[in-house]
C-alpha cells in the first residue's frame, strides 16, 4: 500500500482537473430525450480527484510509471545487523520472480518485467527495527530506507540501467512485516545513484510470504496510478470488492485486474469499452476481461463528473481459474474516493445467499442470464440477457 503525499504540482493538477471537468460534464436525463448510438468512449472516462492513486483516467505521467512495454527492475536483497541472512537470495526471489509472469499474462502481454536479482545480500546500516515499518509508515521514513538499501546496493549495482527497483529482506526480518510501494516526491531531492533519481519502488516485507507472487502485481501496480480496494478501516477490508480484483485481496479467488483498471492502464484500447453518458439504451456483447484478444471488455455507464458503473464478464479461467461465480461483474466506480476508501463497490446480484466453501460474500456476486441490476436514485438499469459462447450480452439504460 503507498503512502499518499498531496504535493504542490499534484494539487495544481487536480485543481485544474477540476476546473475542466466541471465545464464538460456530461448530459443528464433533465437536458434532453435519449439520444441513439454509443457515446465514444473518452465521455466515460472520469478525472481523478484525490491527488494519489484513484480510479482516474488522467493518471499523472510524471508522478507514476507508465504501464507498457518492457520495464527494467532491480531486485536488490538486503539484510540487518539484528537480522542477519541465512540462506541465498535465490530462495527469496523465487517467491517473488513468477510475479512478472502473471502481471505480463494479466495485463494481456502489454507489461513485462525484466527483474535482474542481485547474486548476494548487502547490509542496511541500521537494525530492521530502526525504519518504523508499521502502517502509518511515512513518505520521509519511507524514502530514508530506500535511500540506505540503494546506498548500500550502489557498488555492484549500476542503477542507471534501471526504471524500477524491487528491495527485498530476509525471512527473519519480521519488523519490515508488509510491502509498500515507494512514489517519489517531485518537489524533493529524493534519491540519487548514478545520475539516476530513483522514482519508483517496492520495499517487500514478511507479507510476501503469505501472499505470494501476485503480491508484484498489487504493488507494482501502486507504481502505475492503481488504488487499494480494501477498506483502510473496520473489521470487514474486504466489504468493498471482496476478492475481485487484485487491487482488493491479492489472494482472491477472482484476482484479474478489472476492465475498467485494465482501460485506465492502457491496456484496453477505447474501441473495446461500450460508453453510455447520455441518457439511452444500448445492447452489448462482452466478452470475458481474463481472454486475450479483441473484443468489448466493459460497457460503462457515467452517472456523474466522477462515477459510473461499469459493466463486465468474467469467467474461470487464467488468473482467475478459482472464481467462486462467473457472469456479469457490476460495480460502480468513483474516481473522488480515495485509496482505502471504496473508489470500487461490487454490487451483490445475491446479498442474501450463503457464499460457496472458502469464499466472501461477494465473491459470488456476479449476475447470471435474466438477472438485472437497477440503481433508480441514477436512473441506470442492466439487464444481462444472455450468456453462451463464452460471453455475456447485456442491455444498459441511463435514463
Amino acid at each position: 500500500m503507498p503512502r499518499p503525499r498531496l504535493t504542490g504540482r499534484l494539487f495544481t493538477a487536480v485543481l485544474s482537473l477540476t476546473l475542466l471537468t466541471a465545464a464538460t460534464a456530461p448530459a443528464t436525463a433533465a437536458q434532453g430525450p435519449p439520444r441513439a448510438g454509443r457515446d465514444p468512449a473518452g465521455r466515460c472516462a472520469l478525472p481523478g480527484r484525490t491527488g494519489y492513486t484513484d480510479e482516474g483516467h488522467d493518471t499523472d505521467p510524471v508522478q507514476f510509471r507508465r504501464p507498457l512495454g518492457t520495464l527494467r527492475l532491480a531486485m536488490v536483497f538486503v539484510d540487518f545487523p539484528d537480522a542477519p541472512a541465512t540462506g541465498p537470495t535465490g530462495d527469496v526471489a523465487a517467491q517473488l520472480l513468477p510475479g512478472a509472469n502473471w502481471l505480463r499474462d494479466a495485463s494481456y502481454g502489454k507489461v513485462r518485467l525484466a527483474v535482474t536479482p542481485a547474486r548476494s545480500w548487502v547490509r542496511m546500516p541500521k537494525p530492521s527495527t530502526a525504519y518504523g515499518f508499521e502502517r502509518g509508515l511515512s513518505h520521509e521514513q519511507h524514502e530514508r530506507y530506500v535511500r540506505d538499501a540503494v546506498t548500500a546496493a550502489d557498488p555492484y549495482t549500476d542503477f542507471s540501467r534501471y526504471d524500477m527497483v524491487y528491495v527485498v529482506p530476509p525471512r527473519n526480518a519480521p519488523a519490515i512485516s508488509f510491502s509498500p510501494a515507494y512514489l517519489f516526491d517531485p518537489a524533493a531531492s529524493g534519491v540519487v545513484a548514478d545520475g539516476t533519481r530513483i522514482k519508483w519502488a517496492v520495499t517487500f516485507g514478511q507479507d510476501m510470504w503469505r501472499w505470494g507472487p501476485r503480491l508484484v502485481g498489487h504493488e507494482t501496480a501502486h507504481l502505475f496510478g492503481l488504488p487499494d480496494l480494501y477498506a483502510f478501516d473496520g473489521s470487514d477490508v474486504h466489504r468493498y470488492v471482496g476478492g475481485w480484483d487484485v487491487m482488493g485481496l491479492v489472494s482472491g479467488a477472482a484476482p484479474h485486474y478489472s476492465g475498467w483498471h485494465a482501460w485506465k492502464l492502457g491496456w484496453l484500447d477505447d474501441d473495446q469499452v461500450a460508453c453510455r453518458a447520455t441518457p439511452g439504451t444500448d445492447t452489448v456483447r462482452l466478452t470475458p476481461v481474463e481472454y486475450r484478444g479483441g473484443g468489448t471488455k466493459a460497457a460503462v455507464v457515467r452517472t456523474s463528473p466522477t462515477t459510473a458503473y461499469v459493466v463486465e464478464s468474467r469467467r474461470a479461467v487464467a488468473a482467475d481459474a478459482r472464481a467462486c461465480s462467473t457472469g456479469v461483474l457490476v460495480y460502480r466506480v468513483d474516481s473522488a474516493t480515495p485509496t482505502g476508501h471504496g473508489p470500487v463497490r461490487v454490487q451483490d446480484a445475491r446479498p442474501d445467499a450463503t457464499p460457496p466453501a472458502g469464499c466472501g460474500q461477494l465473491d459470488d456476486a456476479a449476475y447470471r442470464a435474466g438477472q438485472s441490476f437497477t440503481d433508480p436514485a441514477s436512473g441506470v438499469r442492466v439487464d444481462v440477457l444472455d450468456s453462451r459462447d463464452g460471453s455475456d450480452t447485456v442491455r444498459i439504460t441511463r435514463r
